[in-house]
């Protein structure tokens, strides 16, 4: 009677082929816990931290006592951040009014910076808007490229003018992403593709940089802030509130805490995490996306979206 040879099947493979990977990523995350970077004295700027992921973040860096530069285009609600950020624990904090798309302000914001504290540790490019507009229905498309200036452009410009000095403190980059980078948003195309420029981009940089300066790139899914509320622009170019869209957008995924958002983004930084998504469920979305055909996902999205829409 011939012998016949055993073959395990597929998925105890795949386990086989990927415990070792899953064994490194464990125990570099432990490692990067322990030696998590220590922020008090240092020098955080902060770009849209008038609101949303930005305000929160000041607070979180501001509990861990770090000197905050915070800067967004609206004065009265950056000084009321910074003086809650002051309460929160922060030893100086300075803002600086600065609309990101304009390379002159980023300049602006850079220099007063090390003017003020004479160094800069962290720099977290969280300046962004939202778009809720089909692109069929956007009409002048060429007002539309505001998105794309402030999105990738604004990060981009506060980058390149901070890397000299990041450079000299061996500091790190937070670029706030989304997860509308990775899996498409329907309705928000002109978003999705300034948060994929960004990610690539950064990932270049990564490459370029080396050890001489970290990044992180944080992919947050749906979180509370302007944004949730509708707010970006819409159609016809304007900056605006529309809800509907937004719920049409959003779809069924829940919309999760900013402040839980922010504590995850600053432990990331100071463990010196490549990447972040949040919440982390996300990446299952990721798993599903690439398993499931894209057919299917694209049938998926688009009946969620026209359906709430019509609602």
């Amino acid at each position: 009677m011939a012998l016949t040879q055993f073959v395990p099947p597929l998925p105890f493979n795949f386990l086989v082929l990927l415990s070792p990977f899953l064994f490194f990523k464990v125990f570099r995350s432990l490692i990067l816990a322990v030696r998590a970077e220590e922020v008090r004295g240092k020098v955080v700027l902060i770009t849209g931290a008038s609101s949303g992921i930005g305000e929160q973040l000041a607070y979180e860096y501001a509990r861990k006592g770090a000197f905050l530069v915070l800067a967004a285009r609206r004065e009265d609600a950056l000084l009321q951040v910074g003086e809650k950020a002051r309460s929160a624990g922060s030893p100086d904090v300075i803002v600086v009014p600065a609309d990101v798309s304009k390379p002159e302000d980023c300049k602006k914001v850079v220099e007063k910076a090390v003017t003020h504290f004479g160094k800069l540790n962290h720099v977290v490019n969280n300046a962004g808007i939202a778009c809720y507009c089909p692109f069929e229905e956007a009409g002048d498309i060429t007002r539309f490229t505001r998105i794309m200036d402030i999105n990738f452009w604004g990060s981009v410009y506060i980058t390149h003018y901070s890397v000299p000095h990041l450079r000299r403190s061996g500091g790190r980059v937070v670029v706030i992403s989304s997860v509308g980078g990775r899996l498409p948003v329907t309705g928000s195309s002109f978003y999705s593709a300034s948060k994929a420029a960004l990610i690539m981009f950064y990932e270049a940089l990564r490459t370029e940089l080396g050890s001489a300066i970290g990044i992180t790139i944080v992919c947050p899914g749906w979180i509370q802030s302007e944004m949730t509320q509708g707010k970006g622009m819409i159609k016809g170019g304007k900056e605006g509130l529309d809800a509907a869209a937004k719920d049409a957008a959003v779809g069924l995924l829940p919309i999760a805490s900013v402040e839980g958002c922010a504590r995850a983004i600053v432990k990331a930084a100071c463990e010196g995490r490549r990447y972040l998504t949040w919440p982390s469920w996300y990446q299952f979305l990721y798993v599903i996306t690439a398993i499931v055909p894209s057919e299917l996902v694209d049938l998926f999205n688009r009946a969620s979206y026209f359906q709430k829409l019509s609602w």
